[in-house]
């Protein structure tokens, strides 16, 4: 079976990429004679309106839209949802009234001719805060060395794959791992308690200033649907599109990533289902008799 791919929002010129579907301290980024790649995201699916804070400006977050993820933040509005998918391969589903604040997000330079899209493509740090709201994550397989850590009022969450909700009202936050390791801390610097699939860790403070309180549990029955549905909308957007290292030359003139800056560029391509022809059934009946 064949899988149609198409760069977004123009088409590269010059390359060709192949890709074949199946179905915490961090190390120190390499240095080199090239700057990395800078980070991004891709927005997937987008349902009402959010807003995107870049740290100059506030906009209107559009559907299908691209922009470097490094110090942004996205604020849905109350009847919103969105879905995103971090240049990791990470897909984020960010649930209606959710703020997501990226902290910091980088990626080393990108391996070359990747065919396996649940793997990282490099290694990566991220970290990102949740003031108030729901998120439901689905990773990749992650690169040794990589971290990924979500912040909240109450929690420090280190997530080492593969589906995960985090989720807080600004008082309480909860943490439900449907799948993968995640390691539940009541801040970054203290000793954690780690979670097992199936397990829900909530986790309050009596004050700011007081110490955290978490309580493991089994994910309630009657929570498990909604919180595999944010998963499997991450998951699904993840599926869409991944990202590829491209040098500028390569690009179209007319390509919104073409720039004077010869970084290699990170650019989103769209993984297009591919089209097969329906099988027509000839009836016997139908065939003259010779």
């Amino acid at each position: 079976m064949k899988t149609t791919l198409r760069f977004l929002p123009t088409a590269a010129t010059g390359l060709a990429v192949t890709l074949m579907l199946v179905a915490c301290p961090v190390a120190t980024f390499a240095q080199g004679t090239h700057k990395n790649p800078t980070s991004k995201f891709y927005v997937a699916d987008l349902q009402g309106t959010s807003d995107l804070n870049t740290g100059d400006a506030i906009e209107s977050l559009k559907d299908k839209s691209v922009h470097s993820s490094d110090g942004t933040s996205i604020q849905t509005k109350p009847d919103s949802k969105c879905a995103v998918v971090l240049s990791n391969g990470t897909g984020v589903f960010i649930d209606p009234d959710t703020r997501m604040e990226v902290k910091k997000f980088m990626q080393e330079p990108f391996t070359p001719n990747r065919n396996d899209p649940e793997v990282e493509p490099s290694l990566s740090q991220t970290q990102v805060s949740i003031p108030h709201g729901t998120v439901g994550l689905c990773t990749p397989k992650m690169v040794a060395g990589s971290t990924m850590v979500y912040d909240t009022p109450q929690a420090s969450i280190a997530i080492r794959g593969r589906k995960v909700v985090v989720g807080t009202d600004g008082d309480t936050t909860t943490v439900s791992l449907l799948e993968g390791d995640v390691t539940v801390r009541g801040d970054q610097y203290t000793g954690g308690q780690t979670l097992k699939p199936g397990q829900q860790a909530v986790i309050t403070r009596s004050s700011p200033t007081a110490p955290p309180k978490i309580v493991i549990q089994q994910i309630p029955p009657s929570q498990m649907q909604a919180l595999t549905d944010r998963v499997t909308q991450a998951c699904v957007a993840r599926q869409q599109v991944y990202f590829a290292s491209v040098d500028p030359k390569n690009l179209s003139p007319q390509s919104v990533f073409t720039k004077d800056d010869p970084t290699p560029q990170l650019v989103p391509v769209e993984i297009v289902p591919p089209t097969i022809s329906p099988v027509v059934t000839v009836s016997a009946d139908s065939i003259p008799a010779p």
